[in-house]
């Protein structure tokens, strides 16, 4: 029999995120998943306000925080892991592909500038498949690129957290445009996942924009739902039309909002730059480069 972890979602309605509290019941052991950092674009000013809220309740119920998972570099917003480490403690992970996020965005953002050793703001890097325990649960890490090279999904139980690799059935896919993105490897993660995880398995999307389907914000599905349903990627749509469908959909779509102060933060854990020789910290802004 399957074990069931207990699962509390939080909304940050600017940036459309869930981020997730998954625990053990039994041992009270806990990790945090996809936490977000508060940005104000205009100040360029930080907070911890989202974060603290998770925090807030983790003490609350007296769990104690193993891990820090990001299932992927996030483009849309900042991650909250190092706010959540510092006052929790656990370890901030990711899949080991994000040396080829962080080259396809060297560019961009001039990291030959910057020193980016292995683990920068990183503990440990998941390979495919590698298993690892949340208390007397076991986890497994699911390599599911496509939106990115470093896309994952963390398997708790009978719960599935699959970052942007899927959305809730009426709002299909994510694209598939960023640098090392692909949307014939996309479909293929998502038969990975639909078509090897028990129809019973449930699905926790990290986005979800409900406005747009004129409905509330949903955190969870299932894999028997987004086989049946799902718009862009359901049982019977082929590869073929899939990537057709979405490199078509993919052109339309301008850069998210917060990709360009978010992307060069994630790549580093989260973690801002070291402050330079003024003592501020800065990030870089690429003019006519997307």
């Amino acid at each position: 029999m399957t074990a069931v972890p207990c699962v509390e979602s939080f909304y940050h309605a600017d940036s459309g995120t869930f981020a997730y509290v998954v625990s053990d019941p039994d041992s009270k052991a806990a990790a945090v998943i996809d936490a977000v950092l508060d940005f104000d674009t205009v100040t360029g000013r930080t907070c911890t306000n989202f974060a603290d809220r998770i925090c807030d309740w983790v003490e609350q119920q007296d769990l104690t925080v193993e891990w820090i998972l990001e299932t992927h570099v996030h483009a849309d917003h900042i991650s909250g892991a190092p706010a959540v480490r510092k006052r929790l403690g656990g370890k901030i992970a990711v899949g080991r592909r994000i040396d080829e996020v962080r080259a396809a965005f060297r560019d961009a953002f001039g990291y030959e500038k910057i020193v980016l050793p292995g683990r920068e703001g990183f503990d440990h890097f998941f390979a495919d498949g590698e298993t690892f325990a949340l208390g007397g649960l076991e986890a497994r890490y699911i390599a599911t690129p496509g939106h990115t090279p470093a896309c994952g999904t963390y398997v708790i139980g009978d719960a599935a957290f699959v970052g942007d690799t899927i959305f809730q059935p009426d709002m299909g896919t994510a694209r598939c445009d960023f640098p090392g993105g692909d949307a014939r490897t996309l479909y293929r993660s998502i038969r990975k996942l639909l078509d090897t995880l028990p129809a019973e398995t449930r699905i926790f999307v990290c986005h979800d924009y409900g406005a747009a389907a004129n409905r509330d914000p949903r955190a969870e599905t299932s894999v028997a739902e987004e086989r049946r349903k799902n718009i862009h990627a359901r049982d019977g749509v082929s590869e073929d039309e899939f990537v057709e469908m979405r490199e078509a959909r993919d052109a339309t779509l301008g850069l998210p909002r917060l990709m360009l102060p978010s992307v060069q933060l994630n790549v580093r854990g989260g973690q801002p730059p070291e402050p330079d020789e003024t003592g501020v910290r800065r990030i870089t802004i690429p003019l006519d480069y997307f």
